[in-house]
């Protein structure tokens, strides 16, 4: 089967299972009907679910069985954190951005102050949800570090921090590549270990799963990069040409567009690799599909 369509028919069949609750979740824990419905607005508003899928992905290729009332919240948690982190990247004092996913951002619909209370409920709510089960306590507290490692001061927060900073200044590759490690890479890494942790498996298991999370989150970024040079709003929902405008460090603006578009081939194909060091499963083969979300074909020859 083609690695597009496995991966369309693995979203089919999961995005219905981790959206059907959300609505009603996110109300159940709110004690503001408003703040409620800004908190829903940008976690409803046509997110791929990347992140959660590649957690399900992960406990798919371990052969765990993904359990509704023990793994629904954990799994979902990841996806409130990165929506509080959307909310905030979007505010006026940030990127001040308008559209995000083809709509109003929270900041343009509820206002700035509300925008940033969604967030911040987004963000404190990631962790309750990571606690919210009868999972064993050392599988919460392993999962509750890893995010807040992934997603703080040495994380995605870490990563917005340096890219603050290093805009109109020029960084070196290597630099760069950390900027990203942090911002971009960090929740994804998260993602894959979280599957690890929810599929109870050990660490010197680890390593591969790890390292192909790692190549993935450099490839997404690498892809976006690309996607803000070659696209058009329509396209992506939102502002293009902002990184270029805004003297951005990136990729296309290091490499050149044919440049970093090898980059992005030999980033997929690292990740390829670290998986290739897994047995051969069903599994496997559908964590390698989800590189087709990037199309090495968007730069031309």
């Amino acid at each position: 089967m083609p690695s597009d369509e496995r991966l369309t028919r693995f979203e089919q069949t999961w995005v219905p299972w981790l959206n059907a609750p959300l609505k009603t979740a996110i109300a159940a824990d709110s004690g503001d009907d408003r703040l409620a419905e800004a908190m829903s607005y940008s976690v409803l508003a046509g997110g791929k679910r990347l992140r959660p899928l590649l957690t399900v992905a992960t406990l798919q290729a371990l052969g765990h069985t993904v359990d509704q009332e023990h793994d629904w919240r954990p799994i979902m948690a990841l996806e409130l954190l990165h929506t509080y982190s959307l909310i905030h990247d979007d505010l006026p004092a940030m990127d001040n951005d308008a559209l995000r996913r083809g709509e109003p951002t929270n900041h343009m619909k509820f206002g700035a102050g509300m925008a940033t209370l969604a967030g911040d409920g987004l963000l404190t709510l990631a962790f309750q949800w990571l606690t919210a089960t009868d999972l064993p306590a050392k599988t919460q507290v392993a999962l509750t570090q890893a995010l807040a490692q992934a997603a703080g001061p040495s994380g995605m927060v870490a990563g917005q921090a340096k890219d603050i900073q290093s805009e109109h200044i020029d960084l070196p590759l290597a630099k760069l590549r950390v900027l990203h490690r942090e911002k971009t890479g960090a929740l994804l890494h998260y993602a894959v270990q979280a599957g690890l942790i929810l599929g109870e498996t050990p660490r010197e298991q680890w390593a591969p799963y790890l390292r192909f999370a790692d190549a993935f989150g450099l490839a997404f970024q690498i892809y976006d990069d690309i996607l803000d040079v070659v696209s058009t709003p329509a396209e992506l929902g939102k502002a293009t040409q902002k990184d270029a405008g805004e003297a951005k460090n990136t990729y296309p603006g290091k490499l050149g567009l044919q440049g970093a578009n090898q980059a992005l081939i030999d980033t997929i194909q690292a990740g390829k690799a670290a998986l290739a060091e897994l047995p051969a499963s069903a599994g496997r083969e559908l964590m390698a599909a989800f590189f087709s979300y990037f199309d090495t074909k968007r730069v031309k020859a």
